[in-house]
């Protein structure tokens, strides 16, 4: 499931690399169904659609993250019986391995998985990628929640109640409420998804205004140190 707003130079990628994870499952897996939330878009993301028709468009016009993740959530289980969601976002890659580690915990009785994310490198300065590496742990036992590498069974997600409809942290408020029913959580290092480095996002609270933060503490930093080189 992805919520998109405005991504129509990102999209392509997001589902090009989805494409790719689809293609290396194995023939025995179930079926998959992808569905891109289209929120108050108003730029060309519908027609990236298009050049994907396995790929479902949902319009919407709720202009939050939690309540599109929600919608797509629920009309896709409306429509058919699926027992495993995994979510991710429109700005981010996933690895070609990313369904299949899903497809694994599911299989295996995880209610939550929950994956890690990287920034894109190449958008990001190497002062800003070495501060997030010192903050992030990207190995198995995180305490990472991120909406854009997250899987879920379908029931979990039902007696929970889902996604919340706010604006931002829709997926640490959904973990939370998975870990009080004592569920199968699992934290995992393996198929971490590249994400956006923009520093300008749909919400101040989200990975860009986190990513705007570092980048302002590396700016500082060199300042202090290009003062202490000259004095």
């Amino acid at each position: 499931m992805i919520p998109a707003r405005n991504e129509e130079d990102r999209l392509p990628g997001c589902l090009a690399a989805i494409s790719v994870a689809m293609q290396r499952l194995p023939t025995a897996a179930p079926p998959v169904r992808v569905v891109v939330v289209l929120d108050s878009c108003t730029d060309a993301s519908s027609a990236q659609l298009e050049r994907a028709p396995w790929a479902q468009a949902i319009h919407c016009e709720v202009g939050m993250v939690g309540a599109a993740r929600a919608l797509g959530i629920d009309r896709s289980l409306q429509d058919g019986d699926w027992s495993w969601i995994a979510c991710t976002d429109a700005d981010t890659l996933v690895p070609p391995d990313w369904l299949h580690t899903q497809l694994a915990a599911a299989r295996s009785g995880v209610d939550l998985l929950l994956g890690t994310v990287r920034p894109d490198h190449a958008e990001v300065t190497p002062s800003v990628l070495q501060r997030w590496m010192g903050f992030h742990q990207i190995s198995d036992g995180h305490p990472h929640i991120h909406g854009a590498n997250m899987g879920l069974r379908s029931d979990m997600y039902r007696m929970v109640g889902g996604f919340a409809a706010v604006a931002e942290h829709e997926d640490v408020m959904l973990a939370n409420q998975v870990r009080a029913t004592g569920a199968r959580v699992v934290s995992t290092g393996a198929s971490p998804v590249l994400t956006s480095g923009r520093t300008l996002g749909r919400t101040p609270g989200g990975m860009a205004g986190y990513l705007m933060a570092l980048t302002s503490a590396a700016t500082l930093l060199e300042s202090d140190r290009n003062a202490l080189e000259l004095s």
